[in-house]
């Protein structure tokens, strides 16, 4: 029939509002992001759901909550985004273009040190540029990455890498048993007395833990445990409280380096155990820009983290290798 309204459609708008909604958790604060008007912005929402024929947003509540629909759309719509800004700069013609919208990952371990530096000097090379950053485990980061919900990352090395992305490497660094000062003899078997006391296991649903809990079973390892615990800071306060000794990584320890001075930090009495650190992103989307981003994180971590870190506790100096 003339001037029949037509069936809902999915437009590029629509997913753009959803997602600032989503990350807003808020109509009225997307709808200032955005330039539009609240009314636009529901409107607008009330359309892509409509299309979709499934509720994506509880609105009435505060903040706004995604349903498990929306959820799962959330991965899809980003996707979408980035795709389109893609698209965008290869019509344009240029790798130069503008980019409007960088979505970083990073692991805890960078969070407070070297994160908030390195958004500020993106933020001054990419104006008008938009930042959206996750902290995760370095698992979680892998599969945001590989469903394209996140456009670079940095996280632990966890084997090789997919044929679509582009890996530069950080630093690796060799991880150390963290003990209560004073609590055991450095020249004797070092073995032997942690032995005697209970290992307080990082936590085995990360990869950093599984990969401790691995290496101790290659090398026949068998070594008491009660706690296991996903925060540096407790599982060194534990530590330092005599609760038994535990092994980390350098960075893991400069992150609680408050708790420090409790401590004494030694070699591994077996086997050497390392990790690697690496940037990635999906391969030629984001031209230079991977590349600039690991070279400024290398910078800042050096400057900002083991230099200070290696003067202050120099039994943590050389612990970690640029690469």
């Amino acid at each position: 029939m003339a001037g029949a309204a037509g069936p809902a459609r999915i437009t590029l708008w629509g997913i753009e509002v959803f997602v600032a909604t989503a990350e807003e958790r808020s109509i009225s604060a997307a709808a200032r992001r955005l330039g539009a008007s609240p009314s636009a912005v529901s409107q607008q929402l009330t359309n892509l759901e409509a299309a979709l024929g499934a509720t994506l947003l509880l609105r009435s509540a505060r903040p706004v909550v995604l349903t498990s629909a929306g959820e799962a759309f959330r991965r899809r719509a980003e996707a979408i985004l980035n795709e389109a800004a893609q698209a965008r700069t290869e019509v344009q013609g240029t790798e130069h273009a503008p980019l409007g919208r960088l979505r970083l990952g990073m692991i805890d371990d960078l969070e407070a040190d070297i994160t908030p530096p390195l958004l500020t000097r993106l933020a001054e090379r990419l104006p008008g540029c938009q930042f959206l950053l996750e902290t995760n485990a370095s698992h979680v980061l892998y599969d945001q990455l590989d469903a394209q919900a996140l456009d670079l990352i940095v996280a632990a090395e966890m084997g090789p890498a997919q044929s679509w992305a582009e890996v530069h490497p950080l630093w690796s660094e060799d991880f150390l048993v963290a003990v209560r000062a004073g609590e055991v003899d450095a020249d004797g078997d070092l073995l032997a007395q942690l032995r005697d006391r209970p290992l307080v296991h990082y936590t085995t649903r990360h990869h950093m833990g599984r990969l401790v809990q691995t290496h101790l079973a290659r090398l026949n390892l068998t070594l008491a445990h009660r706690f296991e615990l996903d925060s540096y800071h407790a599982l060194l306060a534990m530590v330092g409280q005599g609760e038994g000794w535990t092994i980390l990584p350098p960075l893991a320890l400069m992150r609680a380096r408050r708790l420090l001075p409790g401590l004494d930090i030694l070699p591994l009495p077996f086997e050497r155990l390392s990790r690697r650190i690496v940037l990635s992103a999906r391969a030629g989307q984001l031209g230079e820009l991977p590349s600039l981003v690991a070279e400024e994180t290398r910078e800042l971590l050096d400057r900002l983290v083991l230099g200070p870190a290696g003067e202050a506790y120099p039994s943590l100096k050389g612990k970690v290798t640029l690469l």
